[in-house]
Parts: structure tokens; sequence; C-alpha cells
């Protein structure tokens, strides 16, 4: 089998799959990816960001499984003004709810950004309100439960107003744009997400 390997920028409201559903548009509307590929993992309908997608179900497993620890980094657009002892908590682990249970988060890097990231504008736009300020930060998690990082800015009270995955272990975005695709080779891809294969 001649293994294929792609990185996507999903733009916002995309599934993370190649089916719409309930008038939501999915990746088939955006690139025509082999049959045989298919995301590994997701980005929710309302974020953005890097995904892979893949035909090499050893390197699916390899990412998946919670053992192997793959960091995954986000640039976060929070509610109001986030102050350093709440990003300590948000380091430190929170209480969630995942699957109807408790779970406190693993401890990740988190830190608030001093000015606001450069990033591609989003369609639509995040509406702007002029009483209420944002705040920007990074986050860096070694897990990827269900929308663990809108909870986990939701449990410190600030919600998440704009969320993107700017990297996964050594593949970054970089500049590519919302809707972009790129081919990888095997051999790049396992040298960047530290795979053996």
């Amino acid at each position: 089998m001649e293994y294929k390997y792609f990185i996507i920028n999903k733009p916002f409201n995309i599934l993370s799959q190649f089916t719409g559903e309930d008038g939501k548009s999915a990746l088939s509307s955006v690139y025509e990816f082999p049959k045989e590929v298919y995301p590994v993992g997701r980005l929710d309908y309302d974020s953005e960001g890097l995904l892979i997608l893949t035909n090499d179900n050893y390197l699916k497993h390899s990412l998946l499984n919670p053992e192997n620890n793959h960091n995954r980094t986000y640039l976060v657009q929070v509610e109001g003004n986030i102050t350093l002892e709440d990003v300590d908590i948000l380091q430190n682990g929170v209480q969630i709810n995942s699957s109807g249970k408790i779970y406190v988060t693993k401890p990740a890097i988190v830190r608030k950004l001093e000015t606001e990231p450069v990033l591609p504008d989003r369609d639509p736009p995040i509406r702007f309100r002029k009483e209420i300020p944002t705040s920007w930060l990074e986050m860096k998690l070694k897990e990827g439960r269900n929308r663990q990082v809108r909870k986990m800015t939701a449990a410190v009270g600030f919600p998440t107003l704009r969320l993107i995955r700017i990297s996964i272990e050594g593949i970054e975005l970089r500049d590519m744009q919302p809707g972009a695709v790129k081919l990888m080779s095997r051999k790049m891809i396992y040298k960047l997400l530290n795979i053996v294969g």
C-alpha cells in the first residue's frame, strides 16, 4: 500500500470529516483528498488549524495513543482580561467534565501573549465588543480530550472566542492560509512527529 500524508489548515466552520451534515460543510468542500485517507483525531467545527490526514494506521495509533504524550500547541483568544494567576491554574490542571465524568487536566504549558498574534482573518470574524477586552494565550497540551481547551478556559471563567491549533510536535502551520493543504513524505512526517517507524 502506498501511504499518503497531508496536512491542512482547517478553516472555521468546517467539520473534521468528509461528509457534511445538518447543513455544515466538511473537508471535501475544501480539497479533494484521496478516498483512502482520513483525519487523525479532529478539530471541532468551530476550531481552526492543523489537521493531519493519512491512510497510515501506525501513525494514527501513535499520535492518538495518550501514552505517547505528543505536544499540541494552540493559540486561544478568550473573553476578558485573564490574569497570571488564572494562567497558573490552567498550567497546573483544572477540573473539566469529560464524557460525563469529572477529569483533572494534565499539567500544560500556558502563557499569556502580550500582543495579539498575526493571523489570517476568520470568516466570519469574532464579534467585537468594545466594552469587553479579550486576551490571547498560547497553550501546549499533551492530551486532547473533546473540547478540552474550551472547557479549560471556561473553568477559570474565560470563555474561548477563537481557537487555532498551530502545531503538533514539529509540524507547524507557519504561513499556511485557511484551507491550504500540503502533501508530506513519510520520512519527514515521522521525523517531525518524533515517531519511530
